[in-house]
Order: C-alpha cells, then structure tokens, then sequence
C-alpha cells in the first residue's frame, strides 16, 4: 500500500512597495493577492516586508537597510524563496540574488509558474513556454554559476561563441519554434469554431477566482475544474448550452489579473479569440470581494487591448452570499458612510443604475437568481439570433408565445 505523504510548502517572504502611484491600502491589497499566488503555487508567506519610498532602487528594488533585514530573516528562518510584488530587472534580480543568496522571483515569474502547473492541453503548454522563453532570454546572464566567467588559457583564445550567445541563440531559435507551432494551432482552431456553425457565441470573462467555472458548471451542467484558488481554468472550455428552445455555446475563459506581465498578454492573445469573436460577454464580478471596482477596472483595460471593450456586455455580480457590508458604529456618532457599509440595494442604487438591465446579482455555487439569469440571457440571446436568421423566428418562437 502506497502511503499517503504531506507535500511541504516552500517558506516565502514578501516584499512590496508604497510609491506616490501606489498608497499603503493598495501595496496592502496587492501583497494579499500575492499571497494567495504564493499559496496557489504551492509556497507558505512567513513574512512580509514592506517599504515606502519615491521609487524602486534601481539596483535592489528596495532600499540597502531593508534589503539587510530581509537578509537575515532569510537566514535565520533558511527561507527558500523571496518574492517581489513588481516585476524585476534583470539587473535587480542578479544583485538581489547575490545577497540573499535564495531563490528570487518576481509577480511575473510567480504568474508564469502558476500557469506551468495548470496547463492541460498542448496549446496552453505552448503558449506558456513561450511566455516563460521571452521572459528569460534578457535574464540568461547570471542565471547559472558556469557563465559567470568566460573560459580562458591556452588554445581558448580567438574567436568563437560563448557560452552566453550560444544560450541565448537556443532560446532565440526556441521562441522562433513555439510561434510557429502557436501559428498551426491557431490555424487548426480557427478551422473548429468555423465548424461550430453560426450558433451565436457567449463568453465568460472576468477578473481571476470571481466564479466563471462555476457559473459554466451550473448552466451548462458540465464538470469543468473549479477550485477556490487563482487560475484553477487556464484552458478554455466551450460547452454547448440551451435555454428555454434555444441553443447557443459559452466559453469559459482564462482569469485576469492586476499587473499581468505583456508576455502573458500576447502569448494568450490566441487563446482570447473565443472572446473576440464572441457576440455577448458575460462579465462576472466577485461582489464580495472589497476592491471589486478596480477588478472591472482591470479587466476593461485587457478587453480595450484585445478590441472586445465594445461587445454587448451582461455585468454579473456573483458571489452574493458571502458579501456582507461593514456595520456603522453608531456609538461614535454619525459617521459618514463609505462604500464598505453599501448593501446590494445602496450598489443598485450606484453607478450600476446607469446599465439598466444589463446588471445581474446572483449566487453561482448556491444557485440564487439563476432563473432571472437564464431569463435576461435568453432575451440578449434571442435578439442577436433574430437579428442574424429573421426567418428563424418562425423556428424559435418565443417561450412566453409557446405557453
């Protein structure tokens, strides 16, 4: 019998930043998802170092007192790993190694990790070798002690490729070869939504761990992997759905995130044509979760660089039953109210009475206001169905003329 073994966590320290661009509240918020990265990718946060300063100190990123504490932590704790909020130089990542002597990464190389672990299919294996490939090639010198002096004496002088140039051109040629393969693959998938007919397409999109696989599984009665953790769905799914007497498919897509690294943009820029070419996204919002705003902030600045920020758009708050508003501490008196102390009938009553219909307050995992979201999908559906086959009203009558 084969025993069971606990997995050990990698121990990892924090470090983060508060500049003019980013105050206190937000360096707080971004180490929290950071975090929750560090968990996801299978690393336990024993410490968090934070530091305010007018900007990164372009040799260390932090300051050299800072860099001192953190140093003997490192050692005194023998911590494995440290991880920086922003993303490093390769300059900054080759000093900072030399003094805390451990492994460092960055919030991209962490993303890039994470991506690593949950990729399924070959594509986005590919896509994510490639992202990983671009991300390293300015970072080749340094990264392995047998670089760090050219080999001299007799019979190595003249000329010849070093070591360094012949790394960096197999990486070079490596990127050459994934970008091609990703022009077959795409080729061969563009092949298979032409096939797909012309069903009128939706799409799941969203900021990382809203709820979007849950809400496939539910509507969909399908088993796509769902799991409390950022990026448990990396692959898109495509699943066929019907509502009332009409069929249409949705596809489940990758999360976003607040400072996704340009590499991972462009390597999944493929993967985001199931929400280019789709005719309605469903944007699903995690309503519980405090800066949930600036998470719809994010997430439009990625669909303005995909040209998808136009689409008819459906805004769908989930998670309804864990949000719970702060209480007003009516023993120091009239306070002013903030956003923190907002019910869901003071949002309605926000900026999101502008969208009129187009906004949903559901529970995808308790399965509360399903109907009056199948009922306000089905009518957006139906309208673009009519609109591209007139004569198929005939075909698909309206339920409410049916019953």
């Amino acid at each position: 019998m084969i025993e069971k073994k606990d997995i050990a966590l990698e121990k990892v320290v924090l470090v983060g930043i508060i500049t003019q661009d980013q105050d206190q509240e937000k360096s707080k918020e971004y180490l929290d998802e950071l975090e929750f990265l560090t968990f996801t990718a299978g690393g336990e946060v024993v410490k968090r170092y934070i530091q305010k300063m007018n900007m990164p100190n372009p040799k260390t990123f932090i300051g050299s007192g800072k860099m001192e504490d953190v140093m003997h932590f490192v050692k005194e704790n023998e911590v494995g790993t440290v991880i920086f909020d922003d993303e490093l130089s390769p300059a900054q990542e080759r000093n900072i190694s030399k003094i805390l002597n451990c492994k460092i990464l960055d919030r991209t190389n962490l993303i890039l990790d994470i991506f690593a672990q949950r990729a399924q299919t070959s594509y986005a294996r590919t896509q994510v070798e490639l992202a990983q490939c671009e991300y390293l090639l300015p970072r080749l010198k340094g990264m392995w002690t047998h670089l760090e002096r050219q080999k001299g004496g007799i019979g190595m002088r003249g000329p010849g490729e070093t070591e360094i140039e012949t790394d960096r051109r197999i990486v070079r040629d490596k990127i050459a070869l994934l970008k091609a393969k990703i022009k077959t693959i795409d080729k061969q998938m563009a092949v298979q939504r032409g096939n797909r007919g012309k069903m009128v397409r939706v799409a799941l999109v969203g900021y990382t761990n809203v709820g979007k696989s849950t809400l496939m599984n539910v509507i969909s009665k399908s088993e796509v992997f769902a799991e409390n953790k950022l990026f448990a769905t990396l692959d898109t799914t495509v699943r066929k759905v019907v509502i009332g007497n009409l069929p249409f498919l949705v596809s489940d897509t990758v999360g976003f995130i607040r400072k996704l690294p340009t590499q991972l943009v462009e390597s999944f820029k493929s993967t985001l044509d199931e929400v280019r070419e789709a005719d309605l996204l469903l944007h699903v919002v995690d309503i519980s979760h405090s800066n949930f705003e600036e998470h719809i902030e994010s997430v439009n600045q990625i669909l303005d660089e995909i040209q998808s920020k136009d689409k008819p758009t459906i805004m769908v708050f989930n998670k309804i039953d864990a949000y719970k508003p702060e209480p007003l501490d009516e023993d120091e008196g009239e306070l002013e109210r903030t956003k923190a102390n907002y019910t869901i009938e003071d949002w309605k009553n926000t900026w999101m009475a502008k969208l009129g219909d187009n906004v949903l307050f559901i529970s995808a995992l308790n399965k509360e206001n399903l109907e009056e979201f199948r009922k306000r999908v089905y009518k957006e559906i139906r309208e673009i169905h009519i609109t591209r086959f007139p004569y198929n009203h005939f075909l698909y009558p309206d339920v409410e003329d049916i019953t």
